[in-house]
């Protein structure tokens, strides 16, 4: 399946260069290795060399390169932890920064994988919260269709 048909819905609030860079790795890497959870891996872990997540959607990283230990390895035996899209290369001072976007209480005394789990457990929520709306937009969708039809 083309990776437009199957952008996760935190890409399709993100910047049109992070779509088309997901898309583009997610489609040689199903050609690669099929349709599946590699092919998504693979995806993300481009997309994760140029984009952070903050909140709910993906933003450009203000430098190229891996994003977690993860990210730089790859390869199907290696596991490693991810960051969920949090750049945990990042220095200290961009975490606190979008730690303070992201309104992390506390972030003031944190140390840098303290900021790194706390910027993801709120970009979870927020990806959660995102997810709720669009199934509550879906589902009113549906309903009106229904009454019409």
């Amino acid at each position: 399946m083309p990776g437009r048909e199957v952008l996760p819905s935190t890409l399709q609030r993100s910047p049109q260069k992070a779509q088309d860079t997901w898309a583009k790795t997610h489609d040689s890497a199903v050609e690669t290795y099929g349709e599946g959870q590699r092919s998504h891996r693979t995806a993300f872990a481009a997309l994760k060399h140029s984009f952070e997540k903050i909140g709910d959607h993906w933003e450009p990283k203000g430098r190229k390169g891996p994003s977690d230990e993860q990210a730089a390895g790859g390869g199907p035996a290696r596991r490693a932890p991810t960051a969920g899209g949090v750049d945990a290369n990042a220095p200290k001072g961009h975490l606190m920064e979008v730690a303070k976007r992201l309104e992390v209480p506390g972030r003031s005394r944190m140390t840098k994988a303290e900021l790194v789990n706390a910027i993801q457990k709120v970009n979870n929520r927020k990806t959660g919260t995102a997810r709720g709306r669009e199934k509550e937009t879906r589902g009113r969708e549906k309903e009106k269709s229904r009454r019409r039809g």
